[in-house]
């Protein structure tokens, strides 16, 4: 883990507000600026724009695997949230996957279907629990499914997780 530039206390998921510095240093430095260069290059966005990039901003929610992480102080389970993603395999990666079946290898084109999906599955998992207005999402669990068999077949990628709020650092 780092540590922050002012003050050397070790970054965490929860002290952490910029890849440099803490809350408490990061506050002191924002109090601190010169309001007339902020002016000079903050940029003039409409109420719209600013809408939007907080809800994206709030849509990168944490996200683990376990029910608990020692940086993360949970102050609210908001429900559970899940998302669904089904990809069509077509017809040639279904042949050069079979190829890969009986050569052995790795199938490329298959492997960055199920990124992409699992990609696409995450995103949208997030989005269901910024909509809750949680922080973060824990006992995420990514389930693969063949649906299919014969002459076609599709990957349903099915993601779950518990949204929730995260206890704030006390202010120091």
């Amino acid at each position: 883990m780092a540590n922050c530039v002012d003050c050397g206390t070790k970054l965490t998921l929860l002290n952490k507000s910029t890849a440099e510095r803490c809350y408490p240093c990061a506050k002191v430095e924002f109090e601190n600026r010169d309001p007339n260069r902020v002016a000079a290059i903050k940029p003039q966005i409409s109420e719209e724009e600013a809408i939007e990039k907080e809800r994206k901003a709030s849509i990168e929610a944490i996200m683990v695997t376990t029910e608990t992480h020692p940086d993360i102080g949970i102050s609210a389970r908001l429900g559970i949230v899940t998302a669904e993603c089904a990809y069509g395999m077509n017809v040639f990666k279904d042949v050069f996957a079979g190829i890969r079946n009986i050569v052995g290898g790795r199938s490329k084109a298959i492997q960055q279907t199920m990124r992409d999906a699992r990609e696409t599955v995450l995103y949208e998992l997030k989005q269901e629990a910024s909509l809750l207005g949680a922080d973060a999402v824990v006992a995420v669990d990514l389930d693969y499914v063949q649906i299919g068999d014969g002459g076609w077949s599709m990957v349903m990628l099915v993601a779950s997780g518990t949204a929730v709020k995260i206890e704030k650092p006390a202010a120091a």
